[in-house]
């Protein structure tokens, strides 16, 4: 099923083109293979312009005082750590912890991406190492609407009192994900950047796949199917709890962070007591502090499940990851993201195939700004498009996903506008079953990204 996700992803792009896989965009026009070469044959190691180890990059952090910031110093990998190595035994959710900088929600979504490896690998190039041809360079890969983008970065990493300010890792000497976060504060315009935010922002970022957000206090009850599903199609999962003084009090009663992004890591349903019980498998980005409600890692429920499964499932450690009854996260966690590069899990028919496309325009005012009244003499002067929907006996499936470009620099500067679209059905049209016209609805002028996925399912 993986092979078959990327394969969808791939096909968006004509072979090699820029901004493909293959061939992604060079961020900063930094070429990596380029600037390596160069600083091996001067034999020095680099230092980005670009994004330089200064109190700019870093960015506004509230956990460090200003007193702490003239502290800060950055240091590469090796001087932390002499055994310094960028990968180690395989990249797992285990390998980190956050630090810092209140970025859970990307964390955690890199948690989920740990478990998807043909998007792990596309995301971060593992021939990359401290030993062969080292010269303090790295680089890593990002989906920025439509396009894939190369981001290199140098090794200096923010430490204060020679520990690191964000992401540490685990053993002291892997350090893949801590580059990976210097790589997206790169991206986002500093560390400080990153704070706050949603996880599908970083789900899109690691994929380009369509993601799919479910309120868990509604009624769903084939959620759990969908997420067997989502597992089965390579999807990335992420959830957070509640925030204010609901979010609160699930934390003192049962170890829960309030407004905290988590990554869904594994389903299973199992037989305890004659009766079949769901269980979702969370992992805590902190790499600690974990529930301690029904199926926790010390519950005794587990006594009540056959050995097979306890050997298989259970692993008393506090490394933030624990199991819980599927009605229990519907009750103490908000909602839940799916994101993967085909949406074949929301039904389950995987033998049907998607064709994507994807554009790019904008809304400028007293253009192409028409507004969101229907009523109005402007309307019509927002954008248009027309798709033909070929007539098919099995059905057919169109999913509209629309992205706001921002045009910052900075992510926590971005403003986003509400915005929207309308569809259509144009009548009258010969030799198809459908035609849709898209009219965006939105008054701001500023980009945006369409990607439209259309599936003939077959009978």
């Amino acid at each position: 099923m993986a092979s078959i996700c990327v394969k969808m992803m791939h096909s968006a792009y004509e072979s090699g083109e820029k901004g493909s896989p293959s061939n992604p965009l060079k961020f900063k026009n930094q070429d990596y293979k380029k600037l390596k070469n160069a600083l091996l044959s001067q034999g020095q190691l680099f230092q980005d312009e670009e994004f330089p180890a200064n109190l700019d990059s870093l960015g506004n952090l509230e956990e460090i005082t200003e007193e702490q910031l003239k502290d800060v110093q950055w240091l590469r990998p090796r001087d932390l750590n002499r055994d310094a190595a960028f990968i180690v035994d395989g990249l797992s959710r285990f390998d980190f912890k956050q630090g810092g900088v209140g970025n859970c929600w990307f964390l955690s979504s890199i948690g989920s991406l740990t478990l998807c490896k043909s998007l792990l690998v596309e995301v971060v190039p593992q021939d990359q190492n401290f030993k062969d041809g080292y010269a303090g360079i790295f680089h890593f890969r990002f989906w920025r609407f439509g396009k894939w983008v190369d981001v290199v970065i140098d090794d200096l990493l923010p430490t204060l009192y020679k520990k690191p300010v964000s992401v540490s890792s685990r053993s002291g000497d892997e350090f893949w994900a801590p580059l990976l976060e210097k790589a997206y504060a790169k991206l986002c315009g500093s560390y400080g950047d990153m704070i706050a935010g949603n996880i599908p922002e970083a789900f899109k970022d690691f994929s380009g796949g369509v993601n799919m957000n479910y309120k868990l206090s509604k009624d769903q009850p084939d959620l759990f199917d969908v997420m067997k599903r989502a597992f089965q199609c390579n999807a990335m999962l992420g959830c957070s709890t509640f925030g204010g003084e609901k979010g609160e009090k699930f934390f003192e009663e049962f170890g829960l962070v309030d407004g905290h992004a988590f990554a869904v890591t594994g389903v299973k349903q199992v037989e305890s007591r004659g009766k079949k019980v769901k269980l979702v498998r969370i992992w805590n980005p902190w790499g600690e502090r974990e529930w301690i409600g029904d199926w926790s890692d010390k519950s005794a429920l587990w006594s009540t499940v056959s050995s097979e499964v306890r050997a298989k499932c259970l692993e008393v450690k506090d490394d933030g990851e624990f199991w819980m009854k599927m009605e229990d996260f519907c009750v103490y966690y908000e909602d839940m993201d799916i994101c993967c590069e085909s949406p074949n899990f929301v039904d389950g028919d995987l033998g049907s195939q998607w064709i994507c496309s994807q554009t790019e325009d904008r809304w400028e005012e007293g253009k192409s700004a028409g507004g969101s009244d229907r009523k109005t003499s402007e309307f019509w002067t927002n954008p248009q498009y027309r798709l033909r929907l070929k007539e098919n006996k099995g059905g057919i499936n169109v999913l509209l996903s629309l992205l706001q470009k921002p045009d910052e620099e900075h992510r926590s500067k971005v403003q986003y506008h509400p915005m929207g679209f309308f569809i259509y059905k144009v009548r009258g049209c010969v030799h198809v079953s459908g035609e849709y016209q898209l009219l965006v609805k939105v008054i701001s002028n500023f980009l945006f990204f369409l990607l439209i996925l259309i599936r003939y399912h077959q009978r």
